[in-house]
């Protein structure tokens, strides 16, 4: 058993550890070549562009600041400064909420451990019958500060009886106010939220097929019936798993053409070159990029096929959709009701935000869920007992006297005493560190087996299973394998009567192991996490081999986020161990403690500066984070039961029997008068939010905002509708983009025009050409694209398509000005598709609101001056129609007409043009659900 010294050496290792890991991290994160690795957070929100560093060649590396390096753990006062509403701003409600769970934990066990450690100390030592007991058990100095080390049937028994029920009322108290105060920070921020996709969606899951109707059209006839005021429109979803494999394997050969092209870029005189055989080992030598131009360019002809073949078949549309209501409390009442009297199908969830969804499990059949978690849950009892095996080996190595008695051939080694005290202090905890690596991924391919269908989710049931695991194997786990390693000899030297009271005295004793546990994990561990070391590599690594432009240099920062799936079980562990053993054996406490505060410091300066969050989820991970608090509370009393009962303590056991029973009680009043708002969203508050929104901006249109939301995103660069873009080559292949302009007065809508006016008859002249003999138009546009930059080099031209409906072909064609001033090369941005031209006027809207962006947003081009063209010649109406201020779209048009309780769908076609009103019995649809206009034009023409 490791003694006091042995304790010493493991802190004093762990403490030079922590110091050297947050020296390294204080040096490198103020080097201006790291700067990207330590605050990636602040240059995704736009707060750093550039590093802070020195005018010459070597300040770009290093920082030559001297007096930076005298104030190097200024870092700690500054993670502080942010207050928890500009975390919420700045991060999201999960890393706040997330950082109250450290706070919590210091809270609880500060004044458990003043109590504890004044008031039970002295009392265990006085008592001493571990004295008497030292020939038959291995003993060590931290058991003697312990619950084993009083005698039994003493009186003093009731000092720890009392101490437990205080404990317990302290923490439910704490768990009481914090459950209130995140259900209100959950509520308040689902409140403050502007209007977002999956407040008004539903996902409806085990749709029932009907015969000869679609699943489509099953859900448009279910939910106008059932929901006919608040139903606005569905989104399909279809089985397209093989489809994204395909999209990661191009994306993966695009990587490794860029990765060539660089090479060749660096070294002109050499081009590279790669074998044709498996993995590039063997086979005919070949030009690299080359080579992956050919396997692209297949692979792309393989993606279309796979594209038209998920489109055209109606099985691959799943059971499964997504729909949209027109306000938040038709979402409610749909998402919280029971839709059929048949309750296993039309089931009804909160849809998850659209990044958050695991697209892959939507074509999990519904049946078949039941089926894996029962597969799973078997799984995971394997596992949970396949690791019984090396967690045992671990604590034999802490155990190292215990292991002497029973193979003493291994004595010559275990006596060297820097040995011993290395084995016994820190390997054992090091050890079951690195069993513990791999766990976290093992779950959560099973979580993903499951098939739950959001990466919140996924995280959250991975964090379930890891937390059983830890409960199952690193406590109880270790608290039984120890005892049979450590009473092994005194189990075949003593009576049959005696062994309960070893058992019940040597509980306690695996206190020492569980603090080098805390001192390698939550000491050593939380320093590793700050220090970032694999990201910086990485970056690196990057930077030298990969990295070409800005953009580059962005996409290599690795951010990370908050790993929920180890993180919240782990946390979860050291609650269970401080609650545990803060009657048993107190010593322990001042490890716990030390952890949560350097765990928040240090977690609070990850998510101000570095993580960025995935998905966000209201903190819905808290009810789970409340009730393992819960077990560790019923886990402590029943131990300390069974402890007493071992003790012959007759007198005073019975007194906690009452305490596990009122602690249920606890728990089941706190989960229904909590939990709801964590899994309901109340229908007062979305009605207020509604009016709220009608009240301020009642001219939105909802069914286009909501139209794509929940788009597959592999399908969004197909969609007939979408914006196209026409890559240009220069030197290099770059994707240009518009930036929008920071303040502009108003502008006329203008969705036709052409800066410069000297090509446009050329232009106009080929389009006309093109669309009236029915030629594809990408080919053209090409040849527009190259006409222009031969009249213009070196000037980047973007032509994008941003409509086609009809007879009517929209075009944006914007590059630089011509004026010989504008192409100084201070001027020349190739990440912008360029200035604007002299006496022009332009920015960057938002196609749904028309509000003002921001640079670097997506949205709609409005552009004024003198070569803005008045109005279409002898075409008065078409005029209107394009450049009046209160141009009418064909979707508010659409929209008008649906609001008729006794239309069920509309479609403008022409576009703009209402001619005439055809009745139909269904609308053409793409398979993202928006109507095909081209084919709605083909049918139209039929019938006129």
């Amino acid at each position: 058993m490791a003694t006091l010294q042995d304790i010493g050496v493991s802190a004093l290792i762990n403490i030079i550890g922590a110091f050297a890991f947050l020296l390294a991290f204080a040096l490198l994160r103020i080097q201006p070549i790291n700067d990207r690795v330590y605050f990636p957070k602040w240059y995704i929100t736009g707060g750093r562009s550039s590093p802070k560093r020195a005018g010459n060649f070597v300040g770009k590396f290093v920082n030559l600041n001297v007096k930076t390096y005298f104030t190097f753990l200024n870092w700690m006062p500054q993670a502080l400064k942010m207050s928890e509403a500009e975390i919420i701003n700045h991060a999201g409600l999960d890393s706040a909420v997330f950082l109250r769970i450290y706070t919590l934990g210091l809270k609880i066990f500060v004044p458990i451990a003043i109590l504890a450690l004044l008031i039970l100390i002295p009392v265990n030592v006085s008592s001493g019958t571990l004295f008497f007991l030292r020939k038959e058990l291995v003993l060590s100095d931290i058991d003697k500060l312990s619950i084993s080390n009083v005698r039994p049937r003493s009186i003093r028994f009731f000092i720890h009886i009392a101490l437990q029920y205080a404990f317990t009322i302290w923490i439910c108290f704490l768990l009481y106010k914090e459950y209130d105060h995140v259900a209100s920070m959950r509520l308040r921020f689902l409140g403050s939220q502007r209007r977002r996709a999956e407040q008004f969606t539903v996902v409806v899951r085990n749709v029932p097929r009907v015969s000869g109707r679609s699943v489509l059209d099953t859900v448009e006839q279910f939910f106008q019936t059932n929901h006919p005021n608040t139903y606005l429109c569905q989104q399909a979803v279809y089985n397209a798993n093989k489809f994204a494999k395909l999209v990661r394997k191009r994306d993966r050969l695009q990587n490794w053409l860029d990765y060539n092209q660089l090479k060749f870029e660096r070294h002109p005189d050499k081009r590279p070159t790669r074998k044709k055989g498996f993995l590039g080992l063997w086979g005919e030598r070949v030009d690299s990029i080359e080579y992956y131009k050919h396997q692209i360019k297949h692979l792309e002809k393989n993606m279309a096929l796979e594209r038209q073949k998920i489109l055209a078949d109606s099985k691959s549309i799943l059971p499964v959709s997504f729909v949209s209501f027109n306000s938040r409390w038709g979402a409610a009442v749909c998402a919280q009701t029971q839709q059929s009297k048949n309750p296993t199908l039309w089931l009804t969830n909160w849809a998850p935000e659209p990044r958050d969804i695991y697209w892959r499990n939507l074509a999990i059949p519904f049946m078949s869920l039941t089926v894996r978690k029962l597969i799973i849950s078997v799984s995971v009892f394997a596992l949970v007992f396949f690791y019984m095996i090396p967690i045992a080996f671990v604590q034999s190595l802490a155990n190292l006297e215990g292991l002497e008695k029973v193979a003493p051939f291994l004595r010559p080694v275990i006596e060297l005493k820097f040995i011993k005290s290395f084995l016994q202090g820190f390997l054992p905890g090091l050890a079951l560190k690195i069993f513990l690596y791999i766990l976290p991924t093992v779950l959560m391919i099973m979580s993903k087996i499951e098939g739950y269908i959001a990466h919140s989710t996924l995280e959250r049931r991975a964090a379930a299973k890891y937390y059983y695991f830890m409960l199952v194997n690193v406590f109880l786990g270790s608290i039984i394998t120890g005892t049979a390693f450590e009473q092994l000899h005194a189990f075949l030297h003593q009576s049959p009567t005696q062994i309960p009271r070893t058992i019940g005295v040597s509980i306690p004793m695996k206190a020492t192991f569980f603090i080098t546990y805390i001192m390698v994990d939550g000491w050593a561990g939380i320093a590793g996490e700050i220090l970032r070391l694999k990201p910086l590599v990485i970056f690196h690594l990057k930077n030298i081999f990969m990295v070409k432009t800005e953009r580059d240099r962005e996409r290599a920062m690795d951010p990370g986020s908050v790993d929920f799936p180890e993180t919240i079980p782990s946390l979860q562990l050291y609650f269970l161990l401080g609650i545990v053993y803060a009657v048993v054996t107190p010593i322990l406490l001042p490890f716990i403690l030390v952890f949560f505060a350097f765990a928040y410091l240090v977690y609070r300066h990850q998510i101000v500066n570095v993580y960025n969050q995935q998905y966000e989820s209201a903190a819905a991970f808290w009810p789970h984070v409340h009730s393992r608090i819960i077990a560790s509370l019923l886990i402590s009393q029943l131990l300390l039961l069974g402890l007493l009962s071992t003790k012959k303590a007759a007198n005073s056991t019975p007194l906690l029997v009452v305490l596990p029973v009122l602690t249920l009680y606890f728990h089941k009043y706190c989960k229904s008068r909590f939990e709801p708002a964590f899994r309901k969203y109340p229908l007062e508050e979305a009605m207020a939010k509604d009016i709220l929104d009608r009240t301020t901006e009642s001219g939105v249109n909802l069914k286009a905002y909501l139209a794509d939301a929940y788009l597959h995103p592999i399908f969004r660069s197909f969609e007939e509708e979408e914006l196209v873009e026409v890559k240009v080559e220069e030197k290099n292949r770059k994707l240009l983009v518009i930036e929008p302009v920071n303040s502009a007065p108003p502008l006329h809508h203008i969705k036709s025009i052409i800066l410069h006016p000297h090509h446009i008859m050329s232009i106009i002249l080929l389009l006309h050409l093109t669309m009236s003999m029915n030629l594809p138009l990408h080919p053209i546009m090409r040849i527009i694209t190259k006409m222009i930059s031969i009249i213009l080099p070196p000037h980047p031209i973007t032509p994008i398509i941003t409509k086609m409906s009809l007879d009517i072909m929209e075009i944006v064609i914007v590059g630089l000005s011509m004026n010989p001033w504008l192409q100084h090369q201070n001027f020349q941005k190739y990440s912008s598709i360029g200035l604007l031209a002299p006496n022009t006027e332009g920015k960057v809207v938002d196609y749904i609101t028309g509000t003002l962006l921001p640079p670097g947003e997506s949205g709609e081009l409005w552009v004024r001056g003198p070569g803005v063209m008045k109005e279409y010649l002898n075409d008065r109406v078409a005029a209107a129609s394009t450049i009046d201020k209160d141009v009418i779209a064909p979707a508010a048009l659409e929209a008008l007409l649906i609001s008729h309780r006794e239309i069920l769908d509309a479609a403008v076609a022409p576009y703009k043009k209402v001619r005439k009103v055809i009745f139909t019995q269904s609308i053409p649809k793409s398979a993202a659900g928006k109507m095909l206009r081209t084919k709605l034009k083909n049918y139209l023409t039929s019938r006129l």
